[in-house]
């Protein structure tokens, strides 16, 4: 039989997992935001100090698994190469990151009768 103080470790371990995972997104959430706020400011500026220069455009939308891009301008092509390549580089990350979480902590997302009621 456990004792009360061994299952207050294991609570006090799992609180702290749980801690060190949610300053790990605060601290992910922050700095993407803070990125980007500043993004935003450059491109003001440029915009104000730029001068007569021509503009594009480019937006990519995930619909499922399906990419639909728009742009317009000049450079719209490149941009919507660049966004096509950062959405599929952050659905790689989120698969790699599901992975490594289900491999580690035993997680499953899947929901079995016995424990519906």
């Amino acid at each position: 039989m456990k004792r009360i103080s061994e299952y207050i470790d294991e609570d006090d371990q799992e609180a702290e997992e749980n801690s060190a995972s949610f300053r790990r997104f605060t601290l992910l959430f922050a700095t993407g935001f803070i990125v980007v706020f500043i993004g935003i400011i450059l491109v003001m500026a440029a915009s104000a100090f730029g001068g007569n220069g021509s503009a594009s455009s480019g937006i990519v939308i995930f619909v499922g698994p399906f990419p639909i891009a728009f742009g317009a301008g000049p450079n719209a092509g490149l941009l919507i190469l660049v966004g096509v390549i950062l959405a599929a580089l952050s659905v790689a990350i989120f698969v790699i990151m599901r992975r490594k979480m289900v491999k580690e902590e035993g997680y499953s997302s899947s929901v079995s009768c016995s424990s519906l009621p």
